[in-house]
């Protein structure tokens, strides 16, 4: 009964957060208050378990991946929608539909984590099996090193005794696979990119340097073995398939690739490589991730600037250079110095550049000997005087946001839906 009323109560706060516009992680707050074990408690009669998702770069894309995947095979899952990856936004995820005994009705949950918080994820909900992305360089002040975080993934994917999927082309990941899965008996399969798509990648896979052992390089089950435009060509086992990605760039092709392995370690027989494609071809972007706005007539392209990584690789892949571009970055980013190691070479000009570090923008341009149209710090005055400019003659116009601006940005043009939210 007390289960019953925390959900009812947890609902009741969603709601209101609803109505604000904001608080996505408040309704979670309050049903964990109420009933400390209650993830633990949804996910205990899953028939295929719980499945995380991990890495520093790429998970909220390759959630959704994934659960398209399965999905497509007739499976039916639970997720957390993007962004949604610590306690209170996992638990407030799952008030959109699980029933009042608290126990969700679906056959696997798919979760996207938080390296930081994972470990205690990990001991309330038991994942049996993890799927590790890569580790790179990403939120210093939180983690300071990237050593910490393969710590901390070490950690989480003990708890995967069924399956660990590992990225092989990721230095400081082969050797944590091989480490755990000796001590879990856990099976553990790799994907990865061919030495071709490896080699033709302007600035690599901007995975970190290694940290500890090394280990000899693999050949994976999943491999990119071709990349053109939006669209990639994978080997699954030997099986070769076309797919459209969600947005252009290697990164969402080596996602793909981790999707595919995983899918196919937990279907066993059921896996076919048809339902990939399938899955892929009614894709959309995450939330903020390389998404499209439609805005007074206008489409307007949303690079979300994360971390070097992430920005490096989106950089790489543009189509052109763009024609009309704003920057805007606030404290989310507390330090962006990082930005000096970024390769801007795709970028001719900005038209214009805001947010509380829009001076530390405009001189990394400058430094960069790139024009730079106006420095506005004010978002809304900004967002005037760019959309002002007229229709590009090629292309969208784009935006590079950290994800503070994304979210004041999308509400500005009356995107109210939360992240996370359902």
């Amino acid at each position: 009964m007390w289960v019953a009323i925390a959900v009812l109560l947890g609902r009741a706060a969603r709601w209101a957060a609803r109505l604000r516009g904001g608080g996505s992680a408040i309704p979670g707050r309050v049903l964990l208050a109420l009933v400390p074990g209650f993830l633990a408690r949804a996910v205990e009669r899953m028939p295929l378990g719980v499945v995380f998702v991990l890495g520093s770069n790429g998970k909220s894309t390759t959630t959704n991946m994934l659960v398209s995947i399965l999905r497509e095979h007739g499976v039916s899952v639970f997720s957390n929608p993007a962004g949604g990856n610590l306690p209170q936004g996992i638990a407030s995820a799952m008030l959109a539909n699980v029933p009042l005994s608290g126990r969700l009705r679906e056959e696997i949950a798919v979760l996207e984590v938080d390296e930081a918080y994972g470990p205690a994820l990990a001991a309330a909900l038991n994942p049996q099996s993890a799927l590790l992305l890569n580790i790179q360089v990403d939120q210093l002040n939180r983690f300071y090193e990237p050593e910490r975080v393969v710590a901390m993934l070490e950690t989480i994917a003990k708890f995967a005794t069924s399956a660990l999927v590992i990225n092989a082309d990721d230095d400081n990941l082969r050797p944590l696979g091989v480490r755990v899965a000796a001590k879990t008996g856990a099976r553990l399969e790799y994907f990865g990119v061919s030495d071709s798509v490896r080699d033709a990648a302007p600035n690599g896979l901007a995975n970190a340097e290694v940290y500890g052992e090394q280990s000899d390089p693999v050949v994976p089950a999943t491999v990119v073995t071709a990349l053109t435009g939006p669209s990639a060509t994978i080997d699954i086992a030997g099986d070769s398939v076309e797919l459209r990605l969600p947005a252009r760039g290697l990164h969402y092709a080596v996602d793909v690739a981790g999707a595919a392995s995983m899918a196919s370690v937990l279907l066993g027989d059921r896996f076919e490589t048809a339902h990939v494609a399938a899955a892929m071809g009614s894709l959309s972007t995450v939330y903020g991730r390389g998404e499209t706005l439609s805005y007074r007539g206008e489409e307007i392209e949303i690079i979300m600037m994360k971390n070097k990584p992430s920005l490096q690789m989106n950089l790489d892949y543009l189509e052109r250079q763009p024609e009309q571009l704003l920057i805007t970055v606030d404290e989310g980013t507390p330090d962006p110095s990082w930005l000096y190691d970024i390769d801007f070479s795709q970028v001719s000009h900005v038209d214009v550049i805001s947010g509380t570090k829009a001076w530390l923008i405009a001189a990394r341009m400058a430094y960069s000997e790139i024009p730079v149209g106006a420095v506005l710090p004010d978002i809304k005055s900004a967002l005037k005087e760019f959309l002002a400019l007229p229709k590009p003659s090629v292309g969208n116009k784009m935006m590079i946001v950290n994800y503070e601006q994304m979210m004041l940005i999308r509400k500005q043009f009356g995107f109210l839906d939360l992240e996370g939210g359902s």
